[in-house]
């Protein structure tokens, strides 16, 4: 590996001090597990107040500054865009089989081609 320091005196000190801190993190797993306390965080609940609407399974997005043309996404995409227009598996399935591009962030073509 080219990240690790060649001569063996070094690597004898980065194994020490691994096997430390290997040492200090199931030390404290440890002290979590006898406290009893969940190993997750809890989630905090979400803010009051009006939700936005849901969010699509599908969507296709119109072509804009910087997408040359519409594109499939997953609802759930974050190239997505602002403007995301919901369709079914089916209308995404049919879009994609006329030639709209699927997303090459979120590639909706892999889940939704046989």
């Amino acid at each position: 590996m080219r990240d690790l320091p060649p001569d063996l005196d070094r690597l004898r000190t980065l194994e020490t001090w691994l096997t430390l801190s290997l040492d200090r993190v199931r030390e404290q797993i440890a002290a979590v597990e006898r406290r009893g306390q969940p190993q997750h965080p809890p989630v905090p609940p979400s803010p009051a107040g009006p939700q936005g609407p849901p969010m699509p399974a599908w969507g296709i997005g119109d072509a804009g500054i910087g997408i040359p043309a519409p594109e499939i996404h997953r609802g759930d995409c974050w190239a997505r865009g602002k403007n995301l227009r919901p369709i079914s598996a089916e209308q995404a399935r049919a879009e994609l089989a006329e030639g709209v591009q699927p997303c090459e962030v979120c590639r909706p073509d892999t889940v939704l081609t046989p």
